[in-house]
């Protein structure tokens, strides 16, 4: 059984992508590749159990079990030894993926307060999109009351498009919730009064 977002890809988005772009070939339309979810505590007082805390709310989110992601170098003024476990990471393929994406899209991005879309700024020029989510409460799966500390996650969208504006367009039409898509009128703010001459 295949994820319901998946196959709105395959029936509306593969073809919208084709018309915009001109691809000839089905196999070239960009599709997203993996879905990486990572985390860092290596700023928290207690790094062990802010850790533990990152790794449940992160299994608890995507469904999977994360791994622990370790410091490349020592840095003193940060306490940082190499090797030690400073965060943790998900990758997501496959239905997992859709099934985070259409989370993500349609029930946590909009509990964002004042939300008013996402940066168009987060990609990388390489076709891959990160989007920063400064609260793990956003995510229907955790449960306000049991949340210990403030988890801060970024979240980076692999695709196979080549430029930025092939993911945009990718992303977009999968419904990514861009700030600059649907430019809204702004309230014309009171004409300031002429100044009268001396």
């Amino acid at each position: 059984m295949k994820n319901e977002f998946y196959q709105d890809y395959k029936e509306r988005v593969m073809p919208a992508l084709q018309k915009t772009h001109g691809y000839k070939n089905p196999h070239q339309v960009p599709k997203v590749e993996k879905v990486v979810i990572n985390t860092s505590v290596g700023s928290q007082s207690d790094v062990k159990q802010a850790l533990e805390d990152a790794k449940a709310e992160l299994a608890l989110i995507t469904g999977q079990k994360p791994s622990e992601t370790r410091a490349k170098k020592s840095i003193a003024n940060f306490k940082l030894r190499q090797d030690q476990a400073i965060g943790a990471k998900v990758t997501l393929r496959g239905d997992h993926m859709y099934e985070f994406l259409e989370r993500l899209i349609k029930a946590s991005l909009p509990r964002i307060r004042d939300f008013r879309g996402v940066s168009p700024k987060g990609f990388d020029g390489h076709g891959n999109y990160t989007l920063g989510v400064s609260d793990q409460a956003i995510f229907p799966e955790v449960e306000l009351d049991k949340i210990k500390r403030n988890i801060g996650f970024d979240v980076t969208i692999v695709t196979t498009a080549r430029t930025n504006e092939e993911a945009k367009s990718l992303l977009s039409e999968m419904g990514m919730p861009f700030s600059d898509r649907a430019k809204k009128p702004v309230a014309a703010a009171p004409a300031a009064e002429p100044a009268e001459s001396k």
